[in-house]
């Protein structure tokens, strides 16, 4: 100990350069320091960044799901239900330019559609879906406005005559208050008058079919017994 003050009482002179070379070692540390946070903190909002834009592109492609949705529902309205096919028949035409476009933009927004909002991870793909889905939206409104101004008008006098016979036979086939055999013979006519006038897609027979076969099945109605 008494040679470390006999150095520093011969050398005191160390004393300015030492202080100086550790004020310059303290400044270059706290530097130091402060990038490394700045850095953490840039980390830190990066990952926060990216969590927030995977969360809005996930509510996005369910938006969008919503909407797909949305339409199909709509399309589903016409596909369970033969009267209203009859009464818009251009839905089903595929001679019409408007209903093609319509079909074929379901398609593909149906192709495209994932099974979950996860499944798509990158801008391209998520601006293909929502491409396709607005397409599908904007096709069906202008097939659906376009089926309700024409109605039955493509069709020619005798035509509407067998759609207004199609319908009361689909009516008889429905009733539950007619006989078994009533609504199956109703139900072949209707089809035998509706046969080269509109095509009814495979869904809509088949909601026809099992709602006929389940009335058959249950038979006419019967009143309670009376005591």
């Amino acid at each position: 100990m008494d040679s470390l003050f006999n150095f520093i009482g011969h050398n005191w002179w160390l004393v300015f350069p030492l202080s100086a070379l550790l004020a310059n070692w303290a400044r270059s540390w706290s530097k130091a320091a402060e990038r490394r946070h700045r850095r953490k903190v840039e980390l830190y909002r990066l990952k926060n960044h990216q969590a927030e834009v995977e969360q809005a592109g996930r509510g996005e492609v369910q938006a969008l799901i919503d909407a797909h949705d949305a339409v199909n529902r709509r399309w589903l309205d016409y596909e369970l239900d033969v009267g209203k096919l009859i009464d818009f028949p251009v839905m089903t035409d595929v001679r019409e330019p408007l209903t093609v476009a319509f079909l074929r933009a379901k398609r593909e927004a149906d192709g495209l559609r994932p099974a979950a909002p996860g499944q798509i991870t990158t801008t391209a793909r998520l601006t293909e879906y929502r491409t396709a889905v607005r397409g599908y939206e904007l096709a069906f409104d202008v097939a659906e406005r376009e089926a309700r101004r024409l109605k039955d008008s493509n069709f020619t006098g005798p035509e509407r005559e067998r759609l207004a016979t199609a319908r009361k036979l689909l009516r008889i086939a429905s009733d539950a208050a007619a006989t078994p055999a009533e609504r199956q013979t109703a139900y072949k006519r209707a089809r035998r008058e509706l046969d080269g006038l509109i095509v009814l897609p495979e869904a809509t027979l088949a909601a026809l079919e099992e709602k006929i076969a389940g009335m058959l099945d249950a038979g006419p109605a019967m009143g309670a017994p009376q005591g």
